[in-house]
């Protein structure tokens, strides 16, 4: 930690940093797509390469910085920092290069950089979290699953299986991992936020049985999508779940943190869980609801938005500084925000649809410019109080 540059004193210094840029470049080449019809030099075609690289490019790299990050939390052991953790960036960006010019390169060595970044980060985890007799295994048992559905969308763009397998598996997984990990920090920062305001009475309480079995629900409804043909079935196990999210949502009192946009985002980008699977459940129920609708509001408006306040919030505590989202960084949640409501209602036809997605897509890399514009500085520099030499 002493040796390392700044820059490389915590997992989530680079890869929150990366993960925003790369989210920058990568809508900003499917948009060109969109407008141009233009190809990109991938073995994907482009659809696919943009849900590919938004999924395991884009929140790939954050979750590589949220376990990195936490892991030292958990189990109390140093972070992996200087040269392991510039390898293990240099990996995730060797991944990105890899996939984009995968036709020129070869498919084949681009699926082996990219699935192998996730495996060996699994490794790395799985190796602190045993070591330690830490908890918190499943979740490492989930980005090793998450690099499996990764090897999975490979496979389906070599024509080997079901295309639509790896992505509905990758948005399942997510936010099933966001259902557990944002069931932990929505109300501990809540209920820390409301008692710091003198607050005593109804503070949001820890996960109990009942966030176990809304999860549980959840991850059923999910297999239920990924393995069954849509209809009441499924459609029922998601209007269940939307409604179990919604009502864990509704018992962490979010509108009472409308004072504190850094604890009030995290509950705006969490309605998007319930949003999302009641959407679901329309298509299911055979509503005049487009997919992408559905899928879009638990992309764009759940994992963007949680990525997003997760990603200022811990820059913010990691680096020493205070806990407040400044005017930059309300922008960028507003922003975020109006490119969700944007990409789901375009499809539904409230608006129209290719100026509503172009808005859309300029918001939400505008959200994204700014995090940079903000935080980049606090990312690259060491921690308030500490020298850059350590």
């Amino acid at each position: 930690m002493a040796a390392a540059p700044a820059f490389l004193r915590g997992g989530f210094r680079p890869f929150f940093l990366g993960g925003a840029a790369w989210a920058i470049v990568a809508l900003s080449v499917w948009l060109v797509v969109l407008a141009t019809g233009a190809s990109v030099p991938s073995a994907f075609d482009a659809l696919t390469w943009h849900r590919h690289e938004m999924l395991f490019g884009f929140v790939g790299a954050v979750i590589a910085g949220f376990l990195l990050t936490a892991i030292p939390n958990w189990t109390g052991r140093l972070p992996i920092a200087g040269t392991p953790l510039a390898a293990l960036f240099a990996f995730w960006l060797a991944g990105r290069v890899a996939v984009l010019f995968s036709a020129v390169a070869g498919a084949w060595l681009a699926a082996a950089i990219d699935v192998g970044f996730f495996l060996l980060l699994a490794f790395v985890g799985a190796r602190e979290v045993l070591q330690a007799g830490n908890r918190n295994l499943p979740v490492v048992g989930l980005v090793l699953l998450f690099g499996v559905v990764n090897g999975f969308d490979h496979a389906g763009a070599a024509g080997l299986m079901d295309p639509d397998l790896a992505w509905k598996c990758a948005v399942a997984l997510v936010i099933v991992l966001i259902s557990l990990i944002g069931g932990r920090i929505v109300p501990s920062f809540t209920r820390n936020w409301l008692a710091k305001q003198g607050v005593r009475e109804s503070l949001p309480l820890q996960p109990n049985r009942f966030d176990l079995g809304v999860i549980l629900l959840t991850a059923l409804a999910f297999l239920a999508w990924i393995t069954a043909p849509p209809g009441w079935f499924t459609g029922a196990l998601f209007a269940t779940a939307a409604a179990g999210q919604a009502l864990r949502l509704a018992r962490w009192k979010g509108w009472r943190t409308l004072a504190d946009p850094l604890v009030l985002i995290l509950h705006v980008g969490y309605a998007w869980v319930p949003i999302g699977l009641a959407l679901l459940a329309a298509v299911d129920f055979g509503e005049p609801v487009p997919r992408s609708a559905a899928v879009h509001a638990l992309t764009a408006g759940a994992m963007a938005t949680m990525i997003l306040a997760v990603m200022s919030r811990a820059t913010l505590g990691h680096t020493g500084r205070e806990l407040r989202a400044g005017a930059v960084t309300q922008a960028a949640y507003a922003l975020v925000t109006v490119g969700a409501l944007l990409r789901v209602t375009a499809p539904l036809g409230l608006i129209d649809y290719r100026l509503g997605m172009e808005i859309a897509g300029a918001a939400w890399i505008g959200a994204f410019l700014l995090f940079l514009v903000a935080y980049g500085p606090m990312l690259f520099g060491p921690r308030l109080g500490e020298s850059a030499a350590g």
